[in-house]
């Protein structure tokens, strides 16, 4: 990481010549608890010691001028026309325009970012942007929100410029990440707990399939209109349901011809997950990560033939890792079509199971998989 603030504080005088304040904003990983953040539901997400750093100063203008090293590309915009663009500016403007909406007194700025997140991964490149870039005006502009604030900012920010409708996992974690901790945060209440993330012997590995097929954001928010669709029905069913938290999978079955076949297959996926994570909150502080590891491996079989957010790709490299007594546990992470999968296991055996999951992988699909093994860290912070 060293390097990553060294280029962007280089890049930003270079640029701007002007000294920044300089901020990590880590991505993120989820153990368990997927798609069920924006369905009121149990998540089980940390802070990763990947990320994006950025370099932030006051420019005593009214225009915000940013430089995206890894594009390579520039933006410059008036603070009075602050409106939705094309790609990665969507990030950076939607939460000016959040500040702005808030009544902050933001003026105009200069920022350099860039980082060693793999885009299309499911690391949550899109929070570690929002997140950075919030935190950063946070502290030269001196606005005075805490970090639930700075999350719930940057939640509303991808809503609306992006227009992906989110949950709060993401952002929530970038912001709270505790290093060595995983958060197991309820969605509905914001509240949480740091849990020790104690893997004895075994480590994180990620494996990115490559691939990122392009109806991912549109799907999203189609998932989400379904579990909405679903959810209004069951309330009817139901009465005093308030959220999916209130309805059991037995429940939904029981109410399966009252819904659409792709809807009853969204809630029942949806309620099994509330369930399976706070099952897996229990296994963990129990340190029973085999059993632990058989959750993740019923949550990928639920994302790809309930939730249908998987795609070949990630459902063969899920097939590959059960064939290791290594492997506890596997699943496609994030949103799903395509990104990576995210695997328990054994230290000793990890490089040589994710080199040869890799060649099966290349043999099978033509392409070079990339496999990364990760370490905890903290949320945003100012690098001093």
């Amino acid at each position: 990481m060293n390097n990553q603030v060294q280029q962007a504080k280089e890049v930003f005088e270079q640029k701007f010549g002007t000294t920044p304040v300089l901020f990590f904003s880590p991505g993120r990983i989820n153990l368990i608890g997927e798609h069920v953040d924006y369905n009121n539901g149990f998540v089980m997400p940390a802070a990763i010691d990947k990320g994006v750093v950025f370099a932030i100063a006051p420019n005593n203008t009214s225009n915000i001028r940013v430089y995206s090293i890894d594009m390579k590309e520039d933006l410059e915009v008036a603070l009075d026309q602050v409106a939705p663009k094309e790609g990665w500016a969507n990030y950076i403007l939607g939460v000016v325009d959040q500040f702005q909406k808030r009544g902050a007194a933001i003026k105009g700025f200069d920022v350099a970012f860039g980082g060693n997140l793999p885009a299309g991964a499911g690391l949550s490149s899109s929070a570690a942007v929002e997140c950075g870039l919030a935190s950063g005006l946070n502290t030269i502009f001196n606005i005075g929100l805490n970090r639930v604030e700075i999350a719930l900012l940057s939640q509303k920010a991808e809503h609306t410029f992006p227009g992906v409708k989110c949950g709060i996992m993401d952002q929530f974690a970038n912001m709270m990440g505790e290093k060595d901790h995983v958060l197991l945060l309820d969605c509905d209440t914001m509240e949480y707990k740091a849990l020790p993330l104690q893997l004895q012997g075994h480590v994180i590995m990620l494996i990115n399939s490559k691939v990122h097929h392009s109806l991912a954001s549109g799907e999203y928010n189609v998932r989400r209109q379904q579990c909405e669709t679903g959810l209004a029905i069951l309330q009817q069913l139901y009465p005093g349901t308030k959220t999916f938290r209130d309805i059991t999978p037995e429940q939904v079955q029981q109410a399966e011809d009252k819904l659409d076949k792709d809807v009853f297959r969204r809630c029942l996926f949806v309620t099994q997950e509330i369930q399976r994570t706070q099952k897996a909150a229990a296994l963990l502080q129990e340190n029973k990560l085999p059993e632990f590891g058989q959750l993740m491996f019923a949550t990928h079989e639920g994302l790809s033939k309930l939730y249908d957010v998987s795609c070949p790709e990630l459902d063969f490299l899920v097939e590959q890792a059960k064939e290791y007594k290594a492997i506890l546990g596997s699943r496609l992470m994030g949103g799903g079509f395509g990104g990576c999968t995210i695997n328990i296991v054994a230290e000793s055996e990890a490089k040589e199971i994710g080199e040869k999951i890799s060649e099966a992988y290349k043999k099978h699909f033509n392409i070079t998989p990339e496999v990364y093994i990760m370490q905890t860290g903290n949320g945003t912070y100012e690098v001093k």
